[in-house]
């Protein structure tokens, strides 16, 4: 999944240079850390983070971008208070919850990371991700990485039974539905090529945000590796605190996730299920409404029986009649929305891919002139 242009790289991701001295420098990491209403945790897992983060500084430079969604608890303020005394923590609050898509993009924009890595702050996927993250960053020039529980080596612990079927149920339905796709697309622990990320015109608001990412790198034919994950929400059995996902927004936000992928698959299977109906009603009404000599020997008479048939069909049976015509006809405008809605999708991908070629040119170009 490489493209010449976009997806193409070196097997090792190169060092930043100082454009002053030549010196090689090391790779900036952002840590994008989105949080709402996390009062309760805030000061100790930004520290677990920033004591992980400094056991790699041989290797990288960090910072970690900490975005308040409006939070009404004073998480914020106690962000706040702690990048006083911890320089390589920024801090970004936004007046009003505006959802993780919304967030996560603030921290995108803000961000000047050769890498962006993005991290829930509750720690249900541990610091130690990160650096597996990166190493297949390194080890395979990828444009994404992805913390999979799904992936082969991956696994979940301390999560409820239901939880995991819907979050495992969701990543399949995405996964079928989007080519080449790794087996989670719903989880948000991930590292991105920074430039890469930044130039993807993301427009989610919510959830769908993280499956819109692996749509708009499979359409630009970007490498995406899949590292083992293990989830584990042994801080909610500790420490008393519950999911914080609301069940029918997350269903909702697959559905639309879905829609942007394969949009026609939601006219065309509804429109063959009706036409299959209508079928199955004229099927019936052949069968339990012949016209009269109906078995008769007249050669010129097929098209006149039909029309017994139907006409005796009215007038015997109104409600199968009807439902055979209606169905017909439903089935007919979803199957031809499906095919719009086919070509819109080829039209989209195809300037998706052009546009964002060009805006790569255009950069390029910007750094060649004096």
């Amino acid at each position: 999944m490489s493209d010449p242009q976009i997806g193409a790289g070196s097997s090792r991701r190169p060092q930043a240079s100082d454009p002053l001295s030549g010196a090689i420098t090391r790779p900036l990491v952002s840590i994008v850390v989105p949080a709402y209403n996390e009062a309760a945790i805030v000061l100790r897992h930004l520290a677990l983070l920033c004591e992980y983060m400094g056991t790699l500084e041989g290797r990288y430079r960090w910072e970690i971008l900490f975005v308040d969604d409006g939070s009404r608890d004073g998480s914020g303020d106690l962000a706040d208070t702690f990048a006083m005394n911890h320089p390589n923590v920024r801090v970004l609050r936004q007046r009003f919850n505006k959802g993780l898509g919304e967030a996560l993009r603030r921290g995108f924009n803000e961000s000047c990371g050769d890498i962006v890595v993005t991290l829930d702050l509750d720690l249900s996927y541990s610091p130690e991700h990160i650096e597996r993250m990166l190493d297949a960053l390194e080890r395979s020039g990828a444009k994404v990485a992805v913390a999979s529980p799904y992936a082969p080596g991956g696994r979940i612990s301390n999560v409820p039974w239901m939880r995991v079927q819907l979050s495992r149920w969701a990543n399949r339905f995405l996964s079928a539905m989007t080519k080449d796709s790794p087996f989670t697309l719903t989880c948000m622990v991930r590292a991105y090529d920074g430039p890469f990320l930044r130039k993807l015109n993301l427009r989610s608001k919510g959830f769908e945000i993280n499956p819109e990412i692996i749509y708009k790198t499979v359409v630009l034919r970007a490498q995406i590796e899949e590292v083992p994950g293990h989830l584990d929400w042994k801080i909610f059995k500790d420490g008393g605190r519950r999911s914080s996902m609301r069940l029918i927004q997350h269903i909702w936000a697959v559905l639309v996730s879905g829609y942007m992928v394969k949009p026609f698959l939601f006219f065309m299977l509804p429109g063959l299920a009706f036409l299959l109906t209508s079928a199955a009603a004229v099927l019936w009404i052949f069968m339990h409404y012949p016209a009269p000599e109906w078995y008769a020997h007249a050669p010129h008479g097929l098209i006149p029986r039909v029309s017994e048939a139907l006409d005796a069909a009215a007038h015997g049976a109104p409600n199968v009649f009807f439902l055979a015509l209606a169905a017909f006809l439903v089935a007919v405008q979803l199957l031809g929305l499906g095919f719009l809605a086919l070509q819109g999708k080829r039209n989209f991908e195809e300037l998706f891919h052009l546009n964002t070629t060009i805006y790569d040119a255009m950069r390029q170009e910007g750094r060649r002139e004096p």
